[in-house]
């Protein structure tokens, strides 16, 4: 999976922005974070709980949670693991900001 195949996938959900934040490529849905680049071919998936950590679980070469996210809603994808989890996961991401904003 490439960053082009991200914004594709996170393009077709509804609602969702394309930004540039500190020179990385970052989507927003109703202001909210859904995901951004990270560290060298890993896009930074804002998503906790149990959907994380079944993730983490399920894909273990695919998803991670480096020390520095542990105490955040956030993932690391590695773009070159499993592409149809990576879409599920920001997919899920996507329904949570949105979920989210409408609460508040």
């Amino acid at each position: 999976m490439t960053l082009d195949d991200v914004d594709t996938c996170l393009g077709k959900l509804d609602g969702i922005r394309a930004r540039h934040r500190d020179g990385r490529r970052a989507w927003y849905v109703d202001g909210l974070l859904v995901a951004r680049v990270d560290a060298a071919g890993t896009v930074l998936i804002r998503l906790g709980g149990r959907d994380r950590e079944q993730l983490v679980a399920t894909h273990p070469d695919t998803f991670g949670v480096p020390p520095r996210w542990e105490a955040h809603d956030k993932l690391q994808a590695d773009l070159g693991g499993d592409a149809d989890a990576i879409r599920s996961a920001l997919t899920l991401a996507w329904e949570r900001q949105r979920s989210a904003r409408a609460r508040g």
